[in-house]
């Protein structure tokens, strides 16, 4: 694993005061949680209209991440800790921000669940911080693929493809985890060959990840090997919970040849005229 990569509360915690450091909270629907506390010096982000773009069902450009980043006081060279709310945003942020260029980000392992457990400071002053100019860096989409990639390799003996959804999404029971609305896409099912592993067998109860062992074991059971030759392509329903599995494998485990289907269930069960399996 590349050193403090993962970061945890600690070494978050010890590092508030740092000017060279900065924390985003990446929130899901609003800013509620965040306004009743958050970790002193974090702003919040909803998490699409900072990793999409505003109008393409792509990602967030170089140039308008340089600027978000910019205009919220964040120079190319400041370290980044990105934590979600839920836990799958801040792996969702970091995915997007690294294909977009920022140079040095972490990932505060177990997000806010962690942090809160353990007692550490929390807030509610929101700081005001003075913009900085941001030359926006090179992208990098190489760990990413799109629809026909996925169509052209799904019977390439050398790609794995791994699904991170619930047992009930995967199934075809549901488009949708339990919990929510059934809605996403006009079919139910999978993607033809593709494994399952659920996201949440990745994470502590405290939304931290297991060890690397653990990782190891559970990876390799779903049959996810570090097998230079095989390419492993992860998604789900948007593709947040696949980041988890992505960071996982590239960022704890040093595997090279891990990507995301970024468009996941949601693109691939409404297309017409792709085959799924229930």
């Amino acid at each position: 694993m590349k050193k403090n990569i993962l970061v945890t509360p600690k070494w978050t915690e010890d590092r508030l005061n740092d000017p060279n450091i900065r924390l985003i909270e990446i929130g899901s629907e609003n800013d509620k949680a965040y306004t009743k506390s958050h970790i002193p010096g974090a702003i919040w982000w909803f998490w699409k209209d900072h990793c999409w773009h505003e109008t393409d069902r792509q990602f967030v450009t170089p140039e308008k991440l340089a600027k978000n980043l910019g205009d919220a006081g964040i120079g190319p060279n400041t370290t980044l800790v990105l934590y979600g709310d839920p836990v799958q945003y801040g792996n969702y942020a970091f995915w997007a921000f690294t294909m977009a260029g920022h140079a040095d980000i972490r990932l505060l392992d177990g997000s806010r669940i962690k942090w809160q457990q353990e007692g550490r400071k929390m807030t509610t002053e929101v700081l005001d911080f003075p913009p900085v100019l941001y030359p926006y860096a090179n992208p990098n989409s190489s760990m990413r693929v799109g629809q026909q990639n996925i169509l052209s390799n799904l019977n390439n003996p050398h790609r794995l493809l791994l699904d991170l959804r619930s047992p009930e999404e995967y199934s075809g029971e549901r488009v949708i985890e339990y919990g929510s609305f059934d809605h996403g896409a006009q079919r139910a099912g999978r993607i033809p060959g593709a494994r399952h592993l659920h996201y949440k067998d990745l994470l502590n109860a405290d939304d931290s990840y297991k060890s690397a062992e653990e990782l190891r074991t559970i990876f390799s059971m779903t049959g996810v090997t570090d097998t230079p030759e095989i390419e492993i392509v992860c998604y789900c329903r948007l593709s947040h919970r696949a980041s988890l599995a992505w960071f996982a494998l590239t960022h704890i485990l040093s595997y090279k040849n891990v990507k995301i289907y970024d468009g996941s269930w949601t693109e691939w069960g409404s297309i017409v005229g792709v085959p799924i399996e229930k």
